[in-house]
Formats: C-alpha cells, structure tokens, sequence
C-alpha cells in the first residue's frame, strides 16, 4: 500500500510541470508562426485540423498498445519523439526567418501569401507530433493507477492539472513571448529541451508500469478484436457511454470557436504578441484554482451539478466572446471556463481511473477518448470553413465571430440533453459497482 503521494509520484508531476512549460511556450510560437506564414482561416484551422487528427484516426490502436506495453517506456518513447520533431521545427524556423513578416504587424495584414514551404513542414510535423501525442497521454492517463492509490487519485490528478495550467497557461505564455520577442525560433528550442528534461524523469521511475496481463506469454496484436474488447465494454457502460459522447460535444464545439482563435485575437481584439501571452495566463489562473478547489466543490455540489456547470459555462462564455472587442472580457471567461474545464476533468477521469480494470484500461480509455477527441479535428474544420465561407457574405469581423454565437445556440441544445444524463446518482453508483 502506497502512502500519501509518494516519490514516484513526484517525478511525474515534475516531468509533467517542466513539459508543460514547453507547451505553454509553443502555446504563443506556434499560432503566431502560421499566422506569419499565411492569414487564411481555411488554411489555419487545416493545421490545427492536422494535429488532432490523430485523435480520430490512431487512438483506438493507441489503447491496444497501451495495454500491451510497458506505459512509462511508451511516455519515454513519444516525448523524446516529440523533443526531436520540436528541434527540427526549430531549425526550419532558423533558417527562414528572414522570410516571414513582423508579427507585430500581422493584425493590420490581411492578404499575405502562404509560405507553402514553411506551411507544408508546419503541417506535416504537426500531424507527427499528433501521433505521438495521443499515444502518450494515453499511456500517462493510465499511468497514474500505479503511481498513487484509488482513494487518492481526484487529489493526485488535481494537483496535477493545476501544475499544468501553472507552467502551462501562466508561466509558459509569457515567456514565449518573450522568447519569440528576441527570436521567433527560441521558443521551439526551449520547448525541445523540456521535452528532454522529462524524458530523463519519467525514465526514473521505480517501479514496473506494465499491464498485468503482460506478463503473460503475448500473442500476435489482433487489433481488431482487443478494440472490440474496450469498445464493447465502454459501450455497455450506463455512465461512460454518454460522459464520452458529451465531452465529445464539448470539445467539438470548443475547436470550433478555437480553430482560428489566432486570427480573431489579432484582428477582432487586437492583441500584439504579448497581449496574447497575457491571454494564455487565463487558463493558468482558473485551471489552478480548479485544481486546488475541485474536490471540495465537488463534495460540495455533488458530481452532478459540478459537471452540469461546466456544460453551462461553455454558452454563456461563447454568447460574451462572441459579442466582445475586449481582450480583458475574454481573459475573464477564459479564466473561468478553464476553471470548469479542470472541475469536469477531475470528476470525470478519476471516476474512469477508478472503475475501469486495469487490464482493459488502455482499451476502453482510448475509446472513451476516441469519442471525446474524436470531435476535435472536425470541430476544427467546421470552425476554419465556417470563417472562410462566412467572408463571402459578411464582413471579416462579423465571419470571426460568427463560431461563437453559433455555438451559443448548438451548446444550449446539448446542456439540455446531457444534465438528465449526468446526475450525482449515477456517478456513485457506477462507483459503488465497480467496488463489488
């Protein structure tokens, strides 16, 4: 029996803290870079489109991996995949820098042409970078159960979501702007080496984070049938089966409005680069303080109605954006649905970490995410075509917005439908089942 949190534990909250910071860097270097290679919202949101692409077509055989493999070898394996894509970003970036405009001047250019060089290594490394990001954080997901106890996982995943908003949304952002402010390929540097750092811990750890069916002789991956397997098993699940097609929603909806979020803070809010950093830090602020108060608001209002209002934030949070200029209104909203994003997460992925088996947790975790981040490369690509069609009849401006406040209405239609679906009741009693 472990006791408290335990070192092992940690080691991958540090790892998880200093790759964050990474990615709270590349948060500011990335959206800026593509919109110094080209202003098309169709374009834009193809790249983005091409990174979450992996959610829809690799996380199923994700989950079969996960399950047959060593889960900290696999962490190890992608990250250091993801360090050596990120340098070669970096390099490409170095070496063309004098091709790409100010971006300080990037809100007032509206007809730039592409940079199709620069775009296709943009798009093709992202789509890379996908892969080996939906087999990762699989097998991290999975990972935790052997790290901490059932009855500490909401506090150990709390604790872990708020050192990701920290370093991710608070720290990260502002400093990459200041990296990109010295040199726009600094940034892809930097990421490159927190990559590395957390290589070198999760390596460390103690301990074996092999399924307990490994250690049985392996026959040849039937792919097919052990997909079978954890999509049968989350299919008959009274509870998972709609959380996933929710959350699917969710996010599908939350691309939408944030496949060219880029263009809008540049051109509707008028953000310089570290304006936008600044925006980053909404994140960082509502997911720590959800990661702090999560569990406490949720004994408190019970499951439920902590998850029903995260699902009611997301409209009214869209209606405000959508009718603002201010970039201050928009870190406010940001900041709370953020906020509600890490409530619903802690509620939700430690009810899957406590009641799925161990065995089938790879499986049936990438199936549940199949269907949650399956929706976000077509989210992405609703929301680019909609601002890219939406210009041929309305102003640039009015296209923007037009996502917002069309996900006001389609996120009103699934509150309705999810909150009857989402009760107290139902979460402890899936609980309780599992413990029989």
């Amino acid at each position: 029996m472990k006791k408290g949190l335990g070192a092992s534990y940690w080691k991958l909250w540090s790892a998880t803290a200093i790759s964050n910071l990474g990615d709270g860097v590349s948060m500011v270097a990335y959206p800026w870079l593509a919109s110094a290679v080209t202003r098309s919202p169709l374009l834009i949101a193809a790249a983005g489109f091409a990174s979450r692409l992996p959610w829809l077509i690799f996380t199923l055989h994700a989950g079969v991996i996960t399950d047959r493999f060593d889960r900290r070898k696999l962490i190890v394996g992608m990250d250091f995949l993801r360090g050596i894509l990120t340098v070669f970003v970096g390099v490409i970036v170095l070496f063309n820098k004098d091709s790409l405009p100010s971006l300080n001047d990037l809100a007032t250019i509206t007809d730039l042409e592409t940079n199709w060089l620069l775009y296709s290594i943009l798009l093709i490394t992202a789509f890379l970078f996908g892969l080996a990001e939906v087999l990762r954080d699989n097998s991290a997901q999975t990972l935790m159960p052997s790290v901490v106890d059932k009855e500490n996982l909401e506090k150990a995943n709390s604790r872990m979501w708020s050192a990701e908003s920290l370093t991710n949304s608070f720290i990260g952002p502002p400093l990459g702007s200041l990296l990109i402010g010295i040199a726009i390929f600094l940034p892809f540097f930097f990421d490159a080496l927190s990559f590395f750092i957390a290589v070198a811990l999760i390596a460390s750890l103690a301990g074996s984070f092999r399924p307990i069916e490994s250690d049985k002789p392996r026959e040849k991956i039937n792919f097919k049938v052990e997909i079978r397997e954890g999509y049968e098993w989350l299919w008959a699940h009274p509870l998972l089966r709609p959380m996933a097609i929710i959350l699917g929603c969710m996010n599908g909806l939350g691309t939408m409005v944030g496949a060219v979020f880029i263009l809008f803070a540049q051109e509707v809010l008028h953000t310089s680069v570290f304006i936008f950093a600044i925006l980053g830090t909404a994140g960082a602020v509502g997911g720590t303080i959800g990661g702090i108060f999560a569990p406490k608001i949720s004994a408190k209002l019970g499951s439920g109605p902590s998850l029903w209002l995260a699902l009611a934030s997301a409209p009214i949070g869209n209606l405000i954006i959508g009718l603002t200029s201010s970039w201050h209104v928009v870190w406010v909203v940001t900041a709370f649905e953020t906020f509600v994003a890490v409530l619903w997460n802690t509620i939700t992925v430690s009810l899957r970490q406590s009641i799925i088996p161990t065995h089938l947790l790879g499986r049936v975790n990438s199936v549940y995410r199949f269907f949650a981040w399956g929706s976000i490369p077509i989210g992405m690509f609703v929301g680019g075509g909609m601002v890219w069609f939406m210009t041929h009849f309305v102003s640039r401006e009015s296209a923007l917005r037009s996502p917002y406040l069309t996900a006001v209405v389609l996120g009103l239609i699934l509150l309705a439908l999810a909150v009857p679906r989402l009760t107290t009741a139902r979460i402890d009693c899936a609980r309780a089942t599992a413990q029989k």
